[in-house]
């Protein structure tokens, strides 16, 4: 059988890959804090009999943007937005320590400073527990401040802030950071917040756009070789038969 058919089955299986990762963007262009993924792909030479004419595409993982998004003032108290490079530290369903960008924290229904997704948002010395009643208040450093109604205020404790190398950062199914060895990463004090703010997406929703629409027509194209090798071993067939 003509390897042709197997180069344009792997090419065409490769673009629905990055047609699923650009539309993955696209669905998350007005998420707070999300990190556009990155899709790239390899030739790799068909071994086999003879020369190796014949080349197939496989994915290679080219991790997420690490460009920052832009930056929005909402004026409210739980909002934050990292400056910069650094990340979130937050308690992930699993138990295991994840990393976020999306600053819409709230408090649940326990006291608990959470993310928006409702995980647990970590400090150095566990999970945040908010006064009821009280007014928060968070500082470009991550510490957590709460005044009462009376006045009197307290601080709550300090928000895990983390900035480890973006090489060492993968993304899980869940849209979390984590580092590629999963050890939990080390905080660092360099790493500042703007309270009051979000930080929106860092999708190009242009770059996204042109870049379905080049998939698309790509995906064609090998659909049409995919035919025209049909109709090679059908021509072969009918050469072939006997007489």
């Amino acid at each position: 059988m003509d390897r042709l058919i197997y180069t344009a089955a792997s090419a065409a299986r490769s673009l629905m890959l990055r047609q699923d990762g650009l539309a993955n963007n696209l669905a998350n262009a007005n998420t707070p804090g999300f990190r556009a993924d990155q899709v790239a792909f390899r030739a790799v030479p068909v071994r086999g009999e003879g020369m190796a004419t014949r080349v197939v595409s496989l994915e290679a993982s080219a991790g997420f943007d690490e460009r920052s998004g832009a930056l929005e003032s909402t004026g409210r108290a739980l909002d934050v937005a990292v400056l910069g490079k650094g990340w979130l530290a937050v308690q992930a369903a699993d138990g295991s320590e994840a990393y976020t960008r999306a600053g819409a924290l709230q408090v649940n229904s326990e006291g608990v400073l959470s993310s928006p997704g409702g995980l647990p948002v970590a400090s150095e010395g566990g999970t945040l527990s908010i006064p009821a009643g009280s007014t928060v208040t968070i500082a470009a450093d991550g510490t957590v401040s709460a005044r009462a109604s009376n006045g009197a205020a307290q601080q709550v404790g300090r928000i895990k802030l983390v900035n480890p190398p973006a090489a060492d950062m993968r993304k899980g199914p869940d849209g979390l950071m984590r580092t590629s060895t999963g050890e939990d990463a080390a905080a660092d004090p360099a790493v500042r917040l703007q309270a009051g703010a979000l930080e929106g997406s860092n999708v190009n929703v242009v770059e996204a756009m042109v870049g379905m629409i080049a998939a698309s027509r790509q995906f064609e194209t090998q659909m049409k070789l995919l035919q025209n090798a049909e109709q090679n071993d059908q021509r072969a067939a009918q050469l072939l038969a006997p007489r």
